[in-house]
């Protein structure tokens, strides 16, 4: 049982996180079961109902505890890690807030863990996998919808969740988007080509209108389009075209990024056109390999 006072400490945290910091509400949500799981050990631990005092006390074996217990409970290192890191960033708010020492806290090491790199499609494979999606339906305009979908991650680099979040006052397509990531953080997204005529080839067979206020891609009867859909379909197009269960509707973000970044992209430039905050997140995304990294070096260096 989690005393009252430390309710209201999260439900502050968490209203802090949303109006200053832009949190998403799907990163509250993350952040509210987090802490909440701590806070809930921390009573127990402690023999009971725990107010901000006792808090404000926590040593290093308190924390060592907590997170052996989740260990033991089978959370992986880079699950715990995560926690660890929202537990951390709500003691450093309350640390300042009531004026205690969150040294302890603060100090605990995270739990090391592989990072998975992402993995892009070739550029042949990103393109083959647009046009087997489109093979996937029996109707038509559900066929052309898919295809105007994946197009829409692959040729501007959006998630699945931004794609499916335009609606009808977006079309026809302009030259650029402006879209609203994680966070509310807005960015400008150029759209080529392939992009548009694949989304106008869908509303051209699509029988439902095009309202200003609806959603632009649309289910079978209608309704907002389900992510699940688009990611069905492209787990039986990948399976048809003997590709890694790595090819999802978000790897088609990640060879957005990484065929720019062969092409001679400028990193900062992709950054900005992913909506990321940390250049190191866009290094990532683009899995370039050292053979072309070395050519782009060799034929780009004054002093090559």
């Amino acid at each position: 049982m989690i005393a009252p006072a430390l309710t209201h400490a999260l439900v502050s945290w968490l209203d802090h996180c949303r109006a200053l910091n832009g949190a998403a509400e799907n990163t509250l949500k993350a952040y509210q079961a987090d802490v909440l799981g701590f806070l809930s050990f921390m009573s127990l631990h402690h023999g009971g109902q725990q107010g901000l005092g006792p808090l404000s006390q926590i040593t290093v074996s308190d924390m060592r505890a907590w997170m052996a217990s989740e260990r033991g409970r089978g959370v992986g290192a880079r699950s715990l890690a995560r926690q660890l890191s929202a537990v951390k960033t709500f003691y450093r708010w309350l640390a300042e807030r009531e004026g205690f020492e969150p040294t302890a806290v603060l100090s605990t090491r995270s739990p090391k863990f592989t990072k998975k790199l992402p993995r892009p499609l070739a550029e042949d494979a990103a393109t083959a996998m647009i046009e087997t999606v489109e093979m996937q339906a029996t109707e038509g305009w559900i066929a052309a919808r898919d295809a105007a979908v994946v197009t829409m991650l692959y040729g501007c680099g959006l998630r699945i969740s931004e794609a499916l979040s335009l609606n009808g006052a977006d079309v026809p397509l302009p030259p650029v988007l402006r879209i609203t990531g994680k966070g509310g953080k807005e960015r400008i997204v150029p759209v080529i080509d392939a992009a548009r005529d694949a989304v106008a080839v869908y509303l051209r067979l699509c029988p439902h209108p095009v309202e200003p206020s609806a959603p632009l891609f649309r289910g079978a009867r209608g309704g907002p389009l389900n992510p699940r859909i688009v990611q069905k379909v492209m787990e039986k197009s990948r399976m048809q075209l003997g590709l890694p269960a790595t090819a999802t509707p978000h790897a088609m973000r990640h060879s957005f990024a990484t065929h720019l970044m062969m092409a001679g992209g400028d990193l900062r430039a992709i950054q900005e056109l992913l909506g990321h905050a940390s250049l190191s997140t866009t290094q990532a995304y683009t899995a370039v390999d050292t053979a072309h990294l070395m050519e782009v070096y060799n034929r780009a260096h004054p002093k090559a």
